[in-house]
């Protein structure tokens, strides 16, 4: 019981807290307005500032659920015990870590990208003709972060590299999701039902936070952009470090198929010709935008008197 109101306290602290910071960085954008306003899938102006907002809340909310549960004054809650040198606050620090980190370059190849480049295919290609892009520096960054977190969590030589796996490949996926309205919130929000239910109470805080500001993402006003998709997804594979080692191997070799799949298909185009998928997929969207239909040819004068007489 005390488990599931930590949680439902670490989620509201996050939603409250990317709320109040999407309206703060609204109201005075770091760097002006214009350095996160981008153009969507239908040619209209939004704003990356979701992102960062995004990661900011979900911080807050396990930084909160971490002390509510060392002022529990009976027993802390299992995995979240009061010492600050327990794995309760290691795993709360590896969480924060993941997604600070992510956020941090997910923003830098969010302002300084130029977006020629795409996938591992494009970062690797332009490495290998000596162009070093943003986005091979978040892929580094956020690989670096996810092994430094990881061995932060603590565990064998194998299970940090399983966890930074995690981390690292649990952020570059959700952002491959973040390319139509409340996608990638969609796709965390089952990511981390899934995790809850296999009793991972590490997800309540990335949740809360996206969720907050899942209205804003579906009314087309503003987006994640790497800086958000990154974190959410990092700090979701870290909160799957708790799990069986044969489920992380599982989940890891999931992560890698999906990943590896996006460089030759469309993820859009999937979703589109899967009815469930897509039915889910445009809940709480506006409805796509439709071609123009086909107006008639005119008919001229010879062609009128070409027709038969009826």
């Amino acid at each position: 019981m005390r488990r599931a109101v930590y949680a439902a306290a670490a989620g509201a602290c996050a939603a409250g807290a990317a709320r109040l910071a999407y309206s703060a960085m609204n109201r005075r954008p770091p760097g002006g307005p214009k350095a996160w306003s981008r153009t969507n899938h239908r040619g209209e102006p939004v704003t990356l500032l979701e992102g960062p907002a995004v990661a900011a809340g979900a911080i807050a909310g396990v930084l909160a659920q971490g002390v509510l549960a060392g002022l529990d004054p009976v027993t802390p809650a299992p995995g979240w015990p009061g010492s600050p040198a327990s794995p309760g606050w290691r795993r709360a620090a590896a969480m924060v870590l993941s997604g600070a980190g992510a956020a941090a370059f997910g923003a830098y190849d969010d302002l300084a990208g130029s977006g020629d480049r795409r996938g591992f295919g494009g970062h690797l290609g332009a490495l290998r003709h000596g162009e070093v892009t943003t986005g091979a520096v978040k892929l580094g960054g956020i690989g670096a972060t996810g092994i430094i977190s990881a061995a932060l969590a603590g565990g064998s030589p194998a299970d940090v590299i399983l966890n930074a796996g995690l981390v690292a490949g649990g952020a570059n996926l959700l952002n491959l999701f973040d390319l139509r309205p409340g996608r990638a919130i969609k796709v965390a929000a089952v990511s981390g039902a899934l995790l809850g239910a296999a009793g991972r109470d590490g997800v309540a805080a990335p949740l809360g936070a996206a969720l907050a500001l899942l209205p804003e993402d579906l009314g087309e006003r503003a987006m994640l952009g790497d800086a958000g998709a990154n974190a959410l997804g990092a700090m979701l594979g870290a909160s799957a470090a708790g799990l069986p080692r044969p489920a992380r191997i599982a989940l890891l070799a999931g992560i890698a198929g999906l990943t590896a799949a996006s460089e030759k298909v469309s993820f859009t185009k999937v979703i589109a010709r899967t009815p469930a998928l897509n039915w889910l997929d445009m809940l709480g969207r506006r409805p796509a935008p439709q071609p123009p239909a086909p107006q008639p040819a005119p008919v001229t004068i010879a062609a009128q008197r070409a027709e038969p007489a009826g």
